[in-house]
């Protein structure tokens, strides 16, 4: 196990600037360009391919850095650089963390290679959980998932939304029911392989922020899948369904986590470390023009009431990094989330890129709420962290129930 420790190794500070670098002289250059395009960065994407930073070596490196603090300090570099390019760069490693947290060994060595592709033949991936009826409240979802046993395959029937990459990936992870009767016990994940009949891309979705990450519906209407297509395997889910359907025969019991809260709760600090990146960003800009801009014949920083906003900024974005550093150590560490420490950062690095992003804005003034200056583009992508991977109120509730152990709703 690593101690915990509140310094970067030499090792972990190259990459950190390596990846700086990357942000500053590729990403936020193209930023203004693709927000307004609200496509795909695919050129963006084949540079950081062609660097190596996009590559399943890349983050398997930082993955398995055994402090934990690889993801989020890759997560923070380049999300200070825009987090619309940068999503659409890291989008995919929310499919290969689904097959990581839920993949057999040879599950996870066919398919997130097939994910990345190569710097010639860029791929990406998308995992699709959330439904129209069935974002937060999962145990809702109505995409099915039945086993055909005479020619061992699946059959995906439903639609899925707010997926990134939905449509356009190579390989797509989908969670679906295939047991209605045990809510969300009773579902399971599935690789869903490139150029399988049956799946389409429904609505591409206009959004308010992260516009350079695509994001749209993806309609499932009688995917065939082989039996092995199935994460974990046959035999283990039926033997968790099992011990679902006897806990749940017995009235309750120690909890059985489902395929999709598995990827969640395995991402959350990195989604937390995203957050820190953007309030950075926006609190970096805000510094450098209140020490620039002049009214009534000194720098604005002069006055309390910008100093003192600019004071609680940084407080805030310091305080977001501990705690989405101290969630990843104990992840990597295999300690529990005993107060649910994984929503927690996420939580509270939301809530920060969000209040200073909108700070940066006031301080600009005018000139903030004008696209010639990137701190709007910033408070319209912050926004999307309190929404994505759980809601705000969602993180609340999880911290509360863990917390009480009481049911609360």
């Amino acid at each position: 196990m690593a101690e915990f420790t509140m310094e970067l190794n030499d090792e972990q500070k190259e990459v950190r600037d390596w990846l700086h670098g990357f942000a500053a002289d590729v990403i936020r250059p193209a930023a203004a360009e693709w927000d307004e395009r609200e496509e795909t960065p695919w050129p963006v994407i084949q540079e950081a391919a062609k660097v190596g930073i996009y590559s399943l070596d890349f983050y398997a490196q930082q993955y398995f850095d055994p402090t934990g603090l690889g993801i989020p300090m890759a997560m923070e570099e380049l999300f200070w650089g825009d987090a619309g390019i940068a999503l659409s760069i890291v989008g995919t490693g929310l499919a290969a963390v689904g097959v990581l947290a839920n993949g057999t060994e040879e599950q996870i060595g066919t398919w997130i290679p097939q994910m990345y592709g190569d710097a010639n033949d860029v791929k990406v991936a998308a995992f699709c959980s959330s439904e129209p009826d069935a974002g937060s409240d999962v145990a809702s979802m109505r995409t099915r998932a039945v086993y055909d046993e005479a020619k061992d395959e699946w059959v995906l029937n439903g639609t899925k939304t707010w997926a990134t990459n939905g449509g356009i990936a190579n390989v797509h992870v989908v969670v679906a029911v295939v047991d209605a009767e045990l809510g969300s016990k009773g579902h399971a994940s599935f690789i869903v392989p490139p150029n399988t009949p049956g799946l389409s891309q429904g609505q591409k979705f206009k959004k308010h922020g992260i516009r350079a990450s695509h994001t749209a519906e993806v309609v499932l209407e009688n995917v065939r899948i082989p039996g092995s297509c199935l994460l974990g395997g046959k035999e283990k889910l039926d033997e968790r369904l099992a011990r679902a359907r006897e806990r749940a025969k017995a009235g309750g019991g120690e909890r059985v986590k489902n395929a999709a809260m598995a990827t969640f709760e395995a991402s959350r600090p990195a989604v937390g470390a995203m957050a820190v990146g953007t309030a950075r960003a926006a609190y970096e800009v805000a510094l450098d023009y209140a020490k620039t801009r002049e009214q009534f014949g000194r720098p604005i920083i002069d006055n309390q009431g910008v100093a003192f906003q600019l004071a609680d900024m940084r407080t805030s974005i310091d305080a977001a990094r501990l705690l989405v550093w101290r969630a990843s150590w104990m992840a990597i560490s295999g300690k529990q989330f005993t107060a649910a420490e994984g929503s927690m950062s996420k939580l509270f690095a939301s809530e920060t890129a969000k209040k200073v992003t909108g700070q940066a804005i006031q301080i600009l003034g005018g000139n903030g709420y004008t696209r010639e200056y990137p701190v709007e583009r910033m408070h319209r992508d912050a926004a999307i962290y309190t929404i994505f991977e759980g809601t705000s109120e969602i993180q609340r509730l999880v911290i509360a129930r863990t917390l009480s152990g009481m049911p609360i709703r």
